[in-house]
């Protein structure tokens, strides 16, 4: 939303390197998103959780505290989109930052048209449900939009934004089969790239928190060379 030419999307970008943090800070403030920074990891996750940004962009070489262990203690507690934003391009940190729950990551140098496209995406996806009062109801599953809030019976399941948003996907195409490339046009914006890990991970960790069994899942079963169908009621 943005009110007289000025952006109420609150960005918090925790980042050591000042000419980065400058450069970055500038270009989005050009684009009327409203920026802090924070340049030291150990007092980033206490910022992080008190000031409730809308997004966080988050380097992983900090000072105090590295983006992985920041990414691990706030995530049970932030429901915002995290952006990892780092210079080592390796496929294990990637892996090792969503798997922490993390919504997408970028490899340094930055570019930033690139880099705003991804932030458009990550809160297009976040703030899809907010003026929505839909729920799903599938069985013992409930899933609430407008809350963003999932129970399995009275049991609630606590999500990551990427995890709600993976799961309000299949739910809503309940009994259909959802394809890679549909969940990466909805997650991340683009289309999968058939090599990327960062789906079936996310599915991985939706059929930990929702009880279902790896081996023989119940609520989400993968469909080989295709995607991923959610049981219509498990």
């Amino acid at each position: 939303m943005i009110k007289n030419g000025v952006s109420s999307t609150r960005i918090l970008l925790v980042e050591d390197d000042v000419k980065l943090s400058r450069l970055v800070t500038e270009f989005l403030q050009r684009h009327s998103y409203t920026v802090a920074v924070e340049y030291r990891g150990d007092r980033a996750v206490d910022r992080i959780i008190q000031e409730n940004p809308d997004l966080v962009i988050l380097d992983v070489m900090l000072p105090g505290m590295d983006g992985f262990d920041i990414c691990k203690r706030v995530r049970p507690q932030f429901r915002h989109p995290i952006l990892i934003l780092t210079a080592r391009g390796e496929e294990a940190d990637e892996l090792v930052g969503l798997e922490l729950g993390a919504d997408d990551y970028m490899a340094k140098p930055v570019r930033p048209p690139l880099l705003l496209a991804r932030i458009k995406t990550l809160l297009r996806r976040s703030q899809r449900y907010s003026s929505e009062t839909q729920q799903i109801t599938l069985g013992a599953l409930v899933i609430d939009a407008a809350a963003r809030t999932v129970l399995i019976g009275d049991r609630p399941v606590e999500l990551t934004s990427m995890e709600f948003d993976l799961l309000w996907l299949l739910a809503s195409h309940s009994g259909e089969v959802v394809t890679r490339d549909q969940i990466s046009q909805t997650l991340q914006g683009r289309d999968w790239d058939g090599l990327g890990r960062s789906i079936d991970l996310c599915i991985s960790r939706l059929r930990r928190k929702l009880g279902d069994d790896g081996k023989k899942p119940e609520w989400i079963r993968s469909i080989r060379g295709t995607g991923y169908m959610l049981a219509a009621e498990a």
